[in-house]
């Protein structure tokens, strides 16, 4: 079962047409992200390079910046620490080549997924002591790590913090207090004391904003300048894109930005990534940022070591990046069928076990590889509704990913309970965790019955932004609907809806007839909606509505079903022509 919603913001949606060139209907679009004055429409449209936000306006950074310059002048060895997830690959490269570019005596190390675990732990700090680094610089990670920095300024290290995760915190007297890292500096706009205006960005681009002021601290010139960001916002488009972040405001600048430059002059890793993949430059968006290149920069981290991932990044010989590209695309084919076999076992321990009826999901997999977990908590929270946690054996004791709903806040909820887990961090959408094996029932039991979710949270919403007869979805509003890319997390595709359209024939369509193409009637005019959807709940809701034969019927072009949909308008191109392709999302 689904809620729909249809959006109902106002604004003179006829004015804006007038104003930046639009139809109404565009307009309206727009207002249903958010957009509520005359001068967002315009950054919304138009938005550029020059429009981000000065890194200085975030809280530290010029400090950060300084101890940076100062240790490069000394020739001081700095160790960058990142993540093996593609924000935190991406940050660590974007971090080192800045350096090194200036300069420094740098390197990286990215903890080994299984046998480090995420973040900052002492042996990482030990051995940068033992093998002279004077200051660690990490990214994507550090805020939750004060023991661990502890030991790092004992033996003598300055540490700085560069992080986007929530900063951990303590309830005292119903007042919240932040525990910051004994860092030199902690640069993280999720800060309270942070003013940084827009404060959903990802690691990688609270590094790029940090080499974007050390560079300006070299005076280095414009041309040379321009062409290192110029690479770094292409990472931190790609890992804004898979780290889930909102496509809004600044992000959106930064994805639209880094996009250019990938279409124009790619980056020698990311040009063979996108050649393994049969993607042509010219045409990458959002889309293949997520599932395409992104996943195989994940796969190197999640099955083996993401140093692969790293020297893809650092790769400037084309025959070196194609060879390790490849390698990337084969390890993430292996990941995507251990993957299936993973949320099978989910599927059936929740079944089994009757954990549907929980609130919040907590499934144990012990013979999972662990770096598999988020992903399949993430299809397990789609096929549910609920927030999830699969929880895998580690070298020691268990490890586990977490994935949310919009309605519940997932690291509010286990920092409720901190006290079940050896470590754990993450955000309101996501987490990673650490904990005894014995503790697995207890966690369970805890996160449920402190959970305040109703069963209205529950039902999957759909979120219409307007009812719209077929006959509007033309070729011209498809064009300026581009516009309005890159679609993604808070700017999606836009969703249309119409009542009571007549399904009268259909075809199925893929190599495994997983998907259909239907010719639909609306005031007596043909249209043609394909649906890449489960064709079997489909199928099954067809039967239950209209009887068993409706599905033969509709296939051998019997069919007269009225149906409402929802649906997304856009342009498919095949043996160079371009034609409009009306899309079936949901259907009652």
């Amino acid at each position: 079962m689904e809620k729909w919603f249809v959006a109902a913001k106002r604004a003179d949606f006829e004015e804006w047409g007038r104003r930046f060139d639009i139809s109404p209907i565009t307009a309206r679009l727009i207002r249903n992200r958010e957009i509520c004055t005359p001068e967002e429409v315009e950054r919304y449209l138009h938005g550029s390079f020059l429009d981000l936000y000065p890194p200085e306006l975030m809280m530290d950074m010029e400090d950060a910046a300084a101890i940076l310059e100062e240790q490069i002048r000394l020739g001081n060895k700095i160790r960058v620490i990142g993540d093996y997830d593609v924000d935190g690959i991406t940050a660590a490269h974007i971090l080192t080549k800045g350096l090194r570019a200036l300069g420094a005596v740098a390197d990286t190390v990215i903890p080994h997924r299984i046998r480090d675990g995420y973040g900052l732990n002492e042996q990482l700090i030990e051995e940068a002591a033992a093998q002279g680094v004077k200051t660690i610089l990490t990214c994507d990670n550090g805020i939750a790590a004060a023991s661990q920095i502890a030991i790092a300024v004992k033996l003598g290290m300055t540490v700085v913090v560069t992080d986007h995760h929530e900063v951990p915190f303590e309830e005292k007297d119903g007042e919240r207090l932040e525990i910051l890292p004994p860092a030199a500096v902690v640069v993280d706009p999720k800060r309270k004391d942070c003013n940084y205006p827009y404060k959903n960005i990802c690691g990688a681009t609270v590094a790029y904003k940090l080499m974007e002021l050390l560079l300006r601290h070299f005076k280095w010139e414009p041309e040379e300048k321009q062409e290192l960001l110029d690479e770094f916002i292409q990472l931190a488009a790609v890992a804004t894109v898979c780290d889930v972040c909102e496509l809004l405001d600044e992000n959106r600048i930064l994805v639209k930005e880094g996009l250019k430059r990938l279409r124009r002059n790619p980056c020698t890793g990311m040009k063979a990534l996108m050649e393994v993949n049969q993607i042509e430059p010219s045409g990458i968006n959002a889309y293949h940022l997520g599932f395409i290149v992104g996943p195989c920069l994940n796969a190197t981290g999640r099955l083996d070591t993401a140093k692969r991932a790293l020297e893809l990044l650092a790769a400037e010989e084309v025959r070196t990046a194609v060879s390790v590209a490849g390698e990337l695309k084969e390890m993430n084919d292996s990941r995507k069928t251990m993957t299936l076999a993973g949320v099978e076992a989910a599927v059936a321990c929740v079944e089994e076990q009757q954990f549907y009826k929980d609130k919040v999901l907590v499934i144990f997999l012990p013979d999972c590889h662990e770096s598999l977990a988020g992903i399949i908590a993430g299809r397990i929270r789609e096929k549910y509704g609920k927030p999830t946690f699969v929880l895998t054996k580690g070298e020691e004791g268990v490890k586990g990913s977490g994935r949310s709903i919009e309605s519940y806040h997932m690291y509010e909820a286990m920092s409720a309970c901190r006290e079940l887990f050896t470590k754990f961090g993450g955000h309101k959408m996501a987490a990673g965790l650490s904990m005894k094996e014995e503790d697995i029932s207890l966690l369970r039991k805890t996160l449920n019955a402190q959970c305040n979710l109703t069963e209205e949270d529950f039902i999957p919403k759909v979120h219409i932004d307007i009812p719209m007869p077929l006959a509007y979805a033309d070729k011209k509003l498809a064009e300026e609907l581009e516009l309005l890319e890159p679609f993604g997390t808070a700017n999606s595709k836009p969703l249309f809806a119409c009542k009571d359209i007549i399904f009268k024939e259909g075809i199925r369509m893929g190599a495994k007839g997983s998907c259909a193409r239907y010719r639909v009637l609306q005031d007596n005019k043909s249209y043609s909606l394909v649906y890449f959807g489960g064709l079997d709940r489909f199928h099954d809701f067809l039967k239950e509505k209209f009887g068993q034969n409706a599905v033969e019927d509709l296939y051998m072009g019997k069919g007269s079903f009225p149906v409402s949909v929802t649906y997304q308008l856009g342009l498919h191109t095949y043996m160079g022509r371009t034609e409009v392709q009306l899309t079936m999302q949901n259907f009652c």
